[in-house]
């Protein structure tokens, strides 16, 4: 009796061993439509995890070699979604309003449950400050956070700090990239200048030393500084210029003019290499100006939520959102999802971003396109119709489920 239990007890284990040696995945999403733009995938595909990475891409993938199955039938696979313009470096210096300071938000409670899983801080530091950013919530995020470094020493402290030509140091900040940092820090932030074009030279500088490019937040000048010299005589090729569709032609130079008209000179722009990028914020995005535009065919190269307590809570809300208004005029959801995948992966020269290549860690967002009728809101406080709404049903960071809006990868309670 005693070896015929051995006996069982052996080929129990033997088969255990040989069911979990064919399962060679820990995920399978199963009979998604994959949208990966660098990789020219745009079908019905199944797409599998080992570990951190991506394991396989194919079609008909069996479930038998996956530990865990999860059906994504009618949704849509993409490349972890990036966010090339939020501010997260939250804290509680008194006086602050971005550099560690209230506006600020923490970003794993606002990424995942957007499809994000990866963002870039749009200066909220600069040289003095980053290291403290970098303990503080850098280092403490699921989310991959990386950073343009701010011209101004003290990041974005305030109004008045971000006017200090003084603690505008191009030397320190490209050192700060290239000796130090250069796997977090990706570019130079120009921000909130009230004169000349003084902050933007010095950024420009800074990032021809650190072989970086730089963004533009161009507006509070008085009267406004022309944005065809900043695009053709001061940015280079690879530069970007946020809040691209902004209205407030009394401190910021528009780039759609009184008419409703795309000025030509921004088409050349773009041609040439300017980035625009959307920077939708709690103040910089307005119908007035994003309609006639994409009519014209002026589309933004990123689109972007310039994340912060502010805009969360006004016409922003999140990523899904603002590619949601995008798709309300028109875009498809294979264009928002280049915009917010290979495209600012790209410009930030990090080509092992915003894919779904084999072997490449495992970010993936699952998103679902819901149909109805929507309204989609602007700074103004100005309503679009829309009939289709993006929403992140499933968000996996390096392999891991972080955000499952519905339990579709969870058991069934019995």
């Amino acid at each position: 009796m005693k070896s015929l239990m051995r006996f069982g007890l052996l080929l129990a284990f033997l088969y255990s061993g040989f069911f979990s040696f064919g399962q060679n995945y820990d995920i399978l999403l199963k009979g998604g439509h994959l949208i990966d733009p660098k990789n020219g995938i745009d079908e019905i595909m199944d797409l599998a995890i080992s570990g951190d990475s991506i394991a396989a891409v194919a079609k008909d993938i069996p479930e038998s070699q996956s530990k865990k199955v999860i059906d994504v039938k009618g949704l849509y696979v993409t490349p972890g979604l990036i966010d090339m313009h939020v501010h997260v470096f939250n804290g509680h210096t008194p006086g602050s309003y971005i550099a560690d300071g209230p506006t600020s938000v923490p970003p794993d409670g606002f990424t995942f449950r957007s499809g994000v899983t990866t963002v870039v801080d749009a200066g909220s530091s600069g040289w003095k400050n980053f290291r403290q950013f970098k303990t503080q919530t850098i280092d403490q995020s699921k989310t991959r956070v990386l950073a343009l470094l701010n011209i101004v020493g003290v990041g974005m402290l305030g109004r008045f700090e971000e006017q200090n030509v003084a603690d505008m140091n191009p030397i320190m900040t490209a050192h700060m990239i290239t000796k130090m940092f250069p796997d977090l820090l990706v570019g130079i932030k120009s921000a909130h200048y009230w004169g000349d074009f003084t902050q933007v030279d010095k950024a420009v500088e800074a990032g021809k030393l650190a072989n970086v490019p730089v963004m533009v937040d161009f507006g509070e000048h008085e009267p406004p500084n022309s944005i065809e010299s900043l695009f053709m005589e001061h940015l280079r090729p690879g530069d970007m210029f946020t809040h691209t569709y902004s209205n407030g032609p009394r401190v910021r130079e528009t780039v759609v003019d009184a008419n409703g008209q795309v000025k030509p000179f921004v088409f050349k722009a773009q041609e040439r290499g300017i980035v625009f990028d959307v920077g939708h914020g709690g103040g910089a995005f307005s119908w007035v100006q994003a309609v006639p535009a994409i009519k014209q065919g002026f589309l933004p190269n990123v689109i972007s939520t310039d994340l912060h307590i502010q805009s969360m809570n006004a016409g922003m809300k999140d990523l899904c959102n603002v590619m949601s208004k995008f798709m309300a005029l028109g875009l498809s959801i294979q264009d928002v999802v280049l915009r917010t995948t290979w495209n600012p992966a790209r410009v930030i020269s990090r080509p092992e971003l915003g894919n779904l290549d084999i072997g490449a860690e495992a970010d993936v967002a699952v998103l679902n396109v819901r149909e109805g009728n929507f309204g989609f809101t602007d700074v103004r406080r100005l309503t679009v119709d829309g009939t289709k709404k993006l929403e992140a049903e499933l968000t996996i960071r390096a392999g891991k489920i972080v955000w499952d809006l519905n339990g579709i990868s969870t058991e069934k309670f019995k």
